[in-house]
């Protein structure tokens, strides 16, 4: 059979699919309501390129023909006496009809839409409208509208994952079973105002928060990133990171805006759940892009910690304001100066450059993100790495409800659980790969260097250029690296190497393999199904106490302005290679082929 498009294609429809689908719908056929029945007609009628027309549809009957004048296509079905089924008493198959002759169906409704696309939206929650439009287009040989499509998708979503509205109303259950499936986290959720509208929640799984306290360096990133759903509103995350390199997120929240009160809340039961999993509070080092409600908040709560600045925004600040090539070189050079004398040489070569540098390491102290100066141990992470974490979430899940959200990013936290520990149990070294890689390194430049013994725990290292101090006692040495990295440097493996000890055992206990299988050893609990939920908490989500509403911050009508995020601009600077025999850039002491 062909149907003529009005674009003057013909659209060949293959025998088989008409038999198979003219034989789902026979005579004695039953459907469990009449809805299935309109739905199926629908379907066939869409599929076989012709124009239906229901004569009569109540709670006893339903009758329909095709369209067109003098077609003798007809159908009737009747409820079936004492129960809900439908049965097709007669059936007309036969069409003498040419079909509908263009690419608009009138049966291609947003349901039918929906219908057709809630597979692949399940597997897919980013499928695009225009995508949609192309597939049906292409599979059924219909065109829908931009707006079908979209409302399509829309009520495909609800069908899946509930309405936006139905997520906030089940918070309040959704954190009891947070808690019920993993005994010791953190979950809670609060509103404001006489309506109960949402205003914030806060997730922190035990195995995140034993992770931290127990194996992880002190080390936190503080960011945000701005949600773009339905209702507005912004996620906050605390992470650290693992030994290998890996982002280890502590705590998540969800807040109706980003503000000062916000990030002062969000801080505070950060604090609570550090300071009753800890019998010492560490000294935390805090890193973050300094605005004036995180620095209020980190300075309340977290009063010792050292709160540095994210380098990558001081940076790109730096460059902005600049735009100067040659003094961005230089400023990269001061950035990693490991002594306070080689970062004024290179701030007075800034100024020679421009007098403007001046104002602005005002408002850039040097002592919140130099190397030189920065009293915090960073251990090499200079940046934020839960920036483009965060900005993939809040891509990935901005049409999707709150609890599917936050399901969404507990489930990638746990494959990451998953796959770290599966990965470790097959590292066989004292260290975690990324750590043994730059004791290797350290090791091998060692041997260029000359050792002279002080006494048990001090040595001079002796190079052509300049004489270093090591005391493995304290594992500090003059060049500063052991200290800033936590692993020991060439001048301290030249010293251990010396005396008989072994390098690997001098380096931070979190660079061990079994710190790092202990920072992974819990797992996450899976959520049940809200199917599953008890019916006290149903209540306590569905209409008891606590009924939150949506936010009132609710994304204005219209498409929103894209902002294109660059995504070099979202990872680590790069480590910039200083050698230690002519201080040029871009390698080390080992590949040095400068004569001195």
């Amino acid at each position: 059979m062909q149907c003529l498009m009005a674009d003057g294609a013909l659209i060949t429809l293959d025998s088989d699919d008409i038999l198979s689908a003219e034989h789902t719908i026979a005579v004695g056929r039953e459907f469990p309501d009449v809805e299935t029945c309109r739905r199926t007609l629908k379907d066939l009628a869409i599929a076989l390129h012709f124009d239906l027309r229901i004569v009569k549809s109540d709670r006893s009957r339903f009758i329909a023909k095709c369209s067109k004048e003098g077609c003798p296509w007809r159908i009737h079905a009747a409820k079936c006496p004492g129960v809900q089924t439908f049965t097709v008493r007669t059936l007309n198959a036969e069409h003498t009809c040419e079909g509908v002759r263009d690419l608009h169906h009138q049966q291609a409704s947003v349901g039918w839409v929906a219908r057709s696309v809630e597979a692949r939206i399940r597997d897919n929650p980013q499928y695009k409208p225009k995508e949609i439009l192309q597939d049906i287009r292409d599979e059924h040989g219909v065109a829908v509208s931009y707006m079908q499509a979209w409302r399509g998708k829309e009520r495909s979503m609800a069908a899946l994952h509930g309405t936006y509205e139905e997520g906030y109303r089940f918070l309040p259950a959704y954190c009891e079973q947070i808690k019920l499936v993993n005994p010791g986290s953190f979950a809670s959720v609060s509103a404001s105002g006489p309506e109960n509208c949402f205003q914030r929640l806060f997730i922190a799984y035990r195995a995140c928060i034993s992770g931290f306290v127990s194996a992880c360096r002190p080390l936190l990133e503080l960011d945000r990133a701005h949600l773009k759903g339905k209702y507005l509103g912004a996620i906050l995350c605390a992470a650290a990171v693992d030994a290998d390199e890996g982002l280890f997120p502590l705590a998540i929240a969800i807040v109706d805006n980003e503000s000062d009160e916000n990030w002062l809340w969000f801080l505070s039961e950060l604090r609570k759940l550090l300071g009753m999993n800890t019998d010492s509070m560490p000294r935390l080092t805090i890193l973050s892009e300094r605005q004036s409600g995180v620095v209020e908040a980190v300075e309340t709560h977290f009063p010792t910690a050292f709160h540095g600045f994210c380098l990558r925004y001081v940076s790109e600040n730096f460059r902005d304001t600049f735009k100067n090539t040659k003094l961005v070189n230089i400023f990269w050079n001061a950035v990693y100066a490991l002594t306070a004398a080689e970062f004024e040489s290179k701030r007075t070569e800034m100024d020679e450059v421009s007098q403007d540098v001046v104002s602005w390491f005002e408002l850039f102290p040097p002592h919140l993100w130099a190397v030189a100066y920065f009293q915090g141990v960073r251990y090499g992470h200079f940046g934020l790495g839960i920036t483009e974490v965060l900005y993939n979430w809040a891509l990935e899940c901005h049409e999707l409800p709150i609890i599917q959200m936050m399901e969404h990013i507990r489930h990638q936290i746990s494959s990451w659980f998953d796959d770290r520990r599966e990965l470790s149990m097959r590292w066989n070294s004292i260290l975690v790969p990324s750590a043994e890689r730059r004791i290797t390194e350290a090791i091998s430049d060692a041997r260029c260097y000359q050792v002279l013994r002080a006494n048990e725990v001090e040595f001079e290292i002796v190079s052509t250029e300049r004489t270093n101090i090591v005391d493995i006692r304290t594992r500090v040495c003059s060049c500063r690296r052991w200290q800033l990295y936590g692993l020991p440097c060439a001048h301290a493996a030249a010293a251990l190497i010396s005396c008989g000890r072994n390098v690997h055992l001098f380096a931070e206990p979190c660079f061990t393999v079994s710190s790092y299988q202990q920072m992974y050893s819990l797992m996450i609990g899976e959520v049940p199904d809200r199917s599953l939920w008890k019916d006290e908490g149903e209540e306590v989500g569905g209409g008891g106490s606590l009924r939150i509403r949506p936010p009132k911050t609710r994304r204005p009508p219209g498409r929103p302005k894209k902002k294109v995020v660059r995504v070099e601009n979202l990872k680590r600077p790069k480590r910039v290679v200083q050698c230690g025999r002519c201080h040029l850039l871009g390698h080390s002491q080992k590949k040095c082929t400068q004569p001195i």
